[in-house]
């Protein structure tokens, strides 16, 4: 893979987390429930300190996919380094689901009764389904990348 290649997918990658981050930052102050509380208030809500802790493994799964492109763009992704990142994408993913699920649960159990939680429930199957298949594309490349790495120490021995 080129260079620039390699350099403008990080640059999506450092784009991305920037505007997760904004919209963090923008959408408890937008919310309905919100208009009326102060900026203490809003930001120490139970749900709203569920979603940021909920955000870290996306930042560091951010973080790791970052940090594997620079690999590649050094030529080093055939190392263990690549494959740690992908570990490390791969549970970052499956923790992401799972926190979701949690969120989707405590919204469906606990709901208002003149609430409708479905849009909300929706978007978290759409976010749990897309953080399914990324962890097991994680998998199967680390998978893939660890038998490549093991050939290639075998051939390095062999020879």
């Amino acid at each position: 893979m080129k260079k620039s290649s390699t350099i403008f997918l990080q640059v999506v990658i450092v784009l991305i987390g920037i505007v997760a981050l904004a919209i963090m930052i923008w959408f408890p102050l937008t919310e309905g429930r919100a208009v009326n509380l102060s900026l203490f208030s809003i930001y120490s809500d139970p749900f709203i300190v569920y979603g940021y802790v909920a955000s870290i493994p996306f930042f560091v799964a951010l973080h790791q996919a970052f940090k594997l492109l620079g690999y590649i763009g050094q030529n080093k992704v055939f190392s263990l380094s690549s494959v740690k990142a992908l570990r490390t994408i791969k549970y970052c993913a499956i923790a992401l689901s799972i926190l979701i699920v949690m969120a989707a649960l405590y919204i469906r159990i606990f709901h208002a009764k003149g609430d409708d939680p479905a849009g909300f429930i929706a978007v978290c199957i759409v976010t749990t389904f897309i953080s399914i298949v990324i962890a097991t594309a994680a998998a199967v490349l680390e998978r893939t990348l660890q038998s490549a790495i093991d050939i290639k120490s075998e051939n390095d021995l062999t020879v």
